[in-house]
């Protein structure tokens, strides 16, 4: 099912006397395919599960239309949408057993979209088989794992066969494993069934592992849609690109002068394409490479082993950052022992920023 969103405007009064209007989303315009899962990327606070609410028609657009399909759904009551909810908390019955959870939204169907006792059984049948828990249908919540909760939760939204999936920040309460398991399975499910998904996250890890695209949200405004790769690769802002990337990027003040850009005193790389004068300069950790005769010096702070990596940390004055953490193979030599570390920059790691707009400069680095 194919869902649209033209212009919407969120607007939440202000409370008290003084208090002032919030646009919780500002002019959204988004399309997302039939069959898509896409991740709705961004802070607390950005607008990300005011969309979610807007879609699923529990909260109702201050202005602009809402589509799934040809079919205007703006004013259309939740449970007419034919939607599939998971909250971030699983809002299991405690007192039902997994097979009753899961089959309680069938339960609760009338006229010509009852189905018989036979149906509804082979339905949840089939949807706890889908998401592996049919082997715990007798249990109760709290006798489930919180990745075995989730499940049930993501059972309970597919068993209505629903024309859209939308995921609330489904994998905050689980430990950091289960987060990796269960956003996997979320991945298998989707692709299986098909059915078009929105998964809301703060977190860009998860969101970029699994999403078909990904939109980046700030203060109710879109700033960037894209394949997680391409969005990660060429971000159109400085705010994109320091949200994207573990390590995050680093941002050093920089000049450009005579097509080289500068950093400190030191020209690190030719670029063209951008007027002379100040900028922000972002390097992804991996943007860097030790060598004895690279461009940019900073001073060795320490190393952090990973296994086939290792993290150099280092600082420099023209930095954002107390710490500048880059990353590079546990291959490459290096004198621990040094005070100092120089590092040559690769160029398609390396991206040039308005300094007022913070957009990106269209720059040519070589």
């Amino acid at each position: 099912m194919k869902v649209v969103l033209q212009n919407v405007l969120k607007v939440f009064p202000g409370r008290g006397k003084a208090g002032k209007e919030v646009k919780a989303v500002n002019d959204f315009s988004f399309e997302i395919p039939d069959g898509e899962l896409i991740g709705l990327l961004g802070p607390s606070g950005c607008g990300k599960s005011t969309v979610l609410n807007l879609i699923a028609g529990l909260l109702r657009p201050t202005s602009g239309r809402i589509l799934f399909g040809e079919d205007d759904v703006t004013k259309l009551p939740p449970e007419h949408r034919g939607i599939g909810l998971v909250f971030q908390s699983y809002a299991l019955y405690p007192h039902l057993t997994v097979y009753q959870n899961i089959l309680f939204p069938l339960e609760n169907r009338k006229g010509k979209d009852k189905l018989t006792k036979e149906e509804m059984k082979e339905r949840a049948c089939k949807v706890a088989k889908l998401v592996q828990i049919d082997t715990l249908l007798d249990r109760r919540p709290s006798e489930l794992s919180g990745g075995q909760q989730q499940r049930v939760a993501i059972a309970r939204a597919l068993v209505k066969m629903p024309r859209v999936l939308l995921l609330d920040e489904p994998l905050s309460n689980l430990d950091a494993r289960l987060r990796l398991q269960t956003r996997e399975e979320i991945r298998r499910i989707q692709r299986e069934t098909g059915i078009t998904t929105v998964f809301v996250t703060h977190d860009q890890e998860e969101a970029m592992s699994i999403s078909d695209r990904i939109v980046v949200m700030k203060d109710g405004k879109i700033q960037q849609v894209g394949r997680p790769q391409e969005v990660y690769d060429n971000p159109a802002n400085l705010f994109v690109a320091k949200f994207l990337g573990t390590p995050p990027i680093t941002v050093l003040d920089g000049e450009v002068r005579n097509g080289t850009l500068y950093i400190g005193d030191q020209g690190v790389l030719p670029v063209g394409g951008v007027a002379d004068g100040s900028v922000f300069v972002g390097v992804r950790p991996e943007g860097f490479v030790p060598c004895k005769d690279g461009g940019l010096t900073c001073r060795l702070k320490g190393v952090e082993v990973m296994g086939r990596d290792i993290s150099i940390l280092a600082e420099h004055t023209a930095s954002h950052t107390p710490v500048i953490r880059t990353i590079v193979s546990a291959d490459v030599g290096l004198d621990i022992r040094s005070e100092t570390v120089s590092f040559a920059l690769k160029p398609h790691k390396v991206f040039l920023f308005d300094r007022q707009s913070e957009v990106r400069l269209p720059a040519d680095l070589k």
